[in-house]
């Protein structure tokens, strides 16, 4: 039960920091509400794994990149939902450009 309430709590928290990336960095999500629990989720993981490897590379001490809740690290969580917003738009719009 306690995975089922940490999943919902983390997919809250996804589409939370994915409606922050869309504030941040204006565009249209693609997929509507899935595509935005999608990019918060993935936004989620990046986010987390890149303040990891900061953290363990350089040493540093930096209290927001390690402000959570319920172990999910709110900063980075918004930073990786922002760049995996921007990649996916990116894509999308290259491929219909492209095709013309």
């Amino acid at each position: 039960m306690d995975e089922l309430v940490r999943l919902s709590i983390q997919v809250l928290i996804a589409i939370g920091c994915a409606t922050a990336a869309t504030i941040l960095i204006p565009r249209q999500v693609p997929g509507k509400a899935v595509g935005l629990v999608l990019i918060g989720l993935i936004g989620v993981f990046v986010g987390q794994w890149m303040a990891e490897q900061l953290l363990a590379q350089y040493n540093w001490t930096v209290p927001w990149l390690e402000w959570a809740f319920q172990g999910v690290a709110i900063v980075p969580s918004i930073i990786g939902s922002m760049i995996v917003l921007y990649l996916v738009t990116a894509f999308l719009s290259w491929g219909r450009y492209g095709n013309r």
